[in-house]
């Protein structure tokens, strides 16, 4: 079956995508700091290149596009229907690298989340996650009656 549009079109629509700052990453990072926690990103050492990294916790976070590292039945995980023998090999390739680097760095003692696109729409339920994954934050929160407490 062929694409919906053409492949001049397609190559430049993939081309257009980064591998940083995505919209997704950029929400999990404004909820994050929101919620009070610090972080770190992209740390080049790291296998990966993690996106969000707590380094005193060893935790880190990916923030996965559903199409580019084939989130399994997800609806946006689907792979085109041109140019199948290059998509097949791109996109395995890249959910290969994706299991070769959690192993590598849960067993440099890192704990990894994998927080797909699609998931975060639902802010609830993304909040619970990360809170429950990074655990407490260490800020520390005035009391609303103000320092003193009176």
């Amino acid at each position: 079956m062929a694409d919906k549009i053409s492949r001049e079109r397609r190559s430049q629509n993939m081309a257009r995508i980064g591998p940083k700052n995505s919209r997704s990453e950029m929400t999990i990072r404004r909820l994050l700091h929101a919620m009070g926690y610090r972080f770190q990103l992209h740390v080049t050492h790291l296998p990966g290149k993690p996106d969000v990294v707590f380094s005193n916790r060893k935790k880190v976070i990916f923030v996965h596009g559903c199409f580019w590292h084939q989130h399994q039945n997800c609806r946006n995980g689907g792979r085109p229907k041109s140019n199948q023998e290059f998509w097949n090999k791109k996109l395995s390739e890249n959910v290969k690298r994706d299991i070769k680097n959690y192993r590598e760095l849960e067993e440099k003692g890192w704990s990894v989340l994998v927080v797909w696109e699609c998931e975060v729409a639902d802010k609830e339920a993304l909040i619970h996650r990360l809170t429950h994954f990074i655990g407490p934050t260490r800020v520390r929160v005035r009391d609303a009656r103000g320092p003193s407490g009176r």
